[in-house]
């Protein structure tokens, strides 16, 4: 009997070796920070969300029995120079999944890297709802927002306060275009009118000529289908014009917290918001932020945030299935729900779309913030299920083949 209880423990122990070496012959897990590190994004995420995803990996521990590996990059903005590193780093560097990529034309031909070589991709930074809509991919996500839920979040807030005619400033690209046609489509659904638009190439310094279009046009809402650095030129050449001050008013579709500390709080005060995420919002998002800023300086963005959250969620995949075979950690992760500091029982769809809480914010008043970052407060929580489109409305040809 013992001689037999022995041979069954020895038998036992070869088949755990074999697994973990099994496990460390397939790691080290390796994760791409792909995204702008020197323009006009770089303090939406930058060396923010490499950070973040550092700090993941270190959250982590050891994966398949090797410490998980970071590297990030600079794609410029720029859908050739960001497919190029996608391709290299799934080829030759063995990355197994990127991340972040702000700049929907770079995330769009990112997308189609990682479909071809069959590698993930787990969006935060771009906001293109055509990522889960029509160029869905079973080897990518979209982590935190899209256009559609900036479009319902703060385009039908500011319509229900009156503003009820608008004019678009778009960046000239794929995230502009979606945005304005999202928002756009709530405007007139909620009983608004569009009065115009202009197309402003990306990165541009002087918008005086785009300002007096919408000026001129007499809508009572300038609608802004830009982000960071394109914002900040926006609304302060804006305040120049005196475009507040002779009756119309700004929404900024899209606005990070280093937008509005860039701003400061006399030209921002009021701005609404859309956001999945705020530093201050809670005890656990203020205790993330406290070990962020340590390391970087400042609170995160909502994309610095969302970077340590899908990169929190793809590891404790890899770790629960003991492989990183991209179609097997996907399936896990749709089937766990995502639970961390700035995500409460999230879902991660067919479509790739990660269904969550989006917020509805205002600017304070100067009078109102008690510190530097104290930026923010709440208007309204937007329930995951009314914050993002429904799953069958994207055009997503995953939907309809899971449905046969």
């Amino acid at each position: 009997m013992k001689a037999t209880a022995w041979r069954i423990a020895a038998t036992a122990l070869a088949v755990l070796a074999g697994a973990s070496a099994a496990q460390a012959a397939e790691g080290p897990v390796k994760i791409g920070v792909l995204n702008d590190m020197s323009s006009l994004y770089a303090d939406i995420g930058g060396k923010g969300s490499t950070i973040a995803a550092q700090m993941a990996a270190e959250d982590a521990g050891n994966v398949l029995g090797q410490p998980v590996q970071v590297v990030s990059a600079d794609h410029q903005n720029k859908p050739d120079v960001g497919s190029a590193i996608a391709r290299r780093w799934y080829d030759e560097e063995g990355v197994d999944v990127i991340t972040d990529v702000p700049t929907s034309s770079v995330a769009l031909a990112v997308n189609e890297v990682s479909r071809d070589k069959k590698k993930l991709a787990l969006f935060v930074g771009p906001a293109s709802s055509d990522l889960t809509g029509p160029k869905c991919s079973p080897y990518s996500a979209d982590w935190v927002y899209d256009t559609w839920a900036l479009a319902h979040g703060t385009g039908s807030a500011v319509v229900q306060q009156g503003g009820k005619t608008w004019f678009f400033i778009t960046a000239d690209y794929a995230f502009g275009h979606a945005l304005e046609r999202d928002t756009a489509a709530v405007v007139t659904a909620s009983g608004g009118k569009v009065l115009g638009d202009v197309k402003v190439p990306l990165n541009t310094s002087d918008f005086s000529s785009y300002l007096l279009q919408a000026q001129a046009s007499g809508a009572k809402v300038i609608g802004l289908a830009n982000a960071g650095g394109d914002t900040i030129n926006s609304i302060k050449q804006g305040a120049e014009f005196g475009i507040v001050k002779g009756g119309q008013k700004f929404a900024g579709l899209l606005i990070f917290l280093t937008d509005v500390h860039s701003l400061g709080l006399q030209t921002a005060e009021g701005l609404q918001l859309t956001s999945p995420f705020y530093w201050d919002q809670n005890d656990e998002t203020r205790k993330f932020a406290k070990r962020f800023q340590e390391r970087h300086g400042r609170p995160p963005t909502f994309t610095q945030a969302g970077t340590y959250s899908a990169m929190h969620h793809y590891l404790a995949a890899i770790k629960a299935i003991g492989t990183k075979d991209p179609l097997k950690v996907m399936a896990k992760m749709r089937e766990t729900p995502i639970n961390d500091f700035m995500t409460k029982n999230g879902k991660l769809r067919i479509d790739g779309r990660v269904i969550r809480d989006m917020y509805l914010f205002e600017v304070k008043k100067p009078s109102e913030s008690k510190g530097e970052w104290d930026l923010y407060k709440l208007l309204q929580t937007i329930p995951a299920d009314k914050a993002f489109r429904p799953l069958d409305e994207g055009n997503c040809p995953l939907v309809a083949t899971a449905k046969k």
